[in-house]
């Protein structure tokens, strides 16, 4: 299990209801990997390292997370989910880089290494304040605004050419 904390908020968000500790406050958390098919097919291989790697340093394509900041500080950091390559991958481009920085400066995970992650994540969404968070998490009172946002940042991404991949992700500068 994982959780994000955050200096600064991505957006206007009430936090009354969040965890905070030394400044930070828990917006988002995660598990990996995710609970095994119930179709029989193999588990994933997902480790908390490389899930924890691919939210800091991949790019929205790759990272809900990402997904939710960029399209939360488009307007800030002068961003734009746009479509890449073959028009299937929805990203910010060199845009991804800017929102490393952004979160280097911001965003803080903390992580709890457990068996069976997927056991808990249910409690953690019915027991905490996660505006992050969208899947089940619809009785959070930002979760409308969030998945607007993110709908509205695709339509627009949608309705422009495809652009060449950049070929860079958000990696850390």
């Amino acid at each position: 299990m994982y959780g994000w904390w955050f200096r600064e908020l991505p957006a206007d968000i009430d936090i009354a209801d969040c965890q905070s500790r030394d400044g930070l406050t828990l917006l988002y958390a995660g598990i990996s990997p995710q609970a095994p098919p119930r179709s029989g097919r193999s588990p994933s291989k997902q480790t908390l390292h490389k899930r924890i790697r691919t939210h800091y340093t991949g790019n929205a394509a790759r990272s809900t997370l990402r997904l939710t900041l960029g399209c939360l500080l488009a307007d800030r950091l002068a961003i734009e989910l746009r479509l890449y390559g073959s028009g299937a991958r929805l990203h910010f481009g060199a845009g991804e880089q800017d929102l490393s920085r952004w979160m280097a400066a911001n965003a803080f995970v903390s992580w709890y290494p457990i068996a069976q992650p997927w056991l808990l994540e249910d409690h953690l969404l019915e027991t905490l304040d996660l505006p992050l968070n969208l899947d089940k998490n619809n009785r959070n009172p930002f979760h409308a605004r969030l998945k607007h946002a993110r709908a509205t940042a695709r339509e627009k991404a949608r309705s422009l050419p495809a652009l060449p991949n950049p070929g860079i992700g958000g990696t850390h500068i």
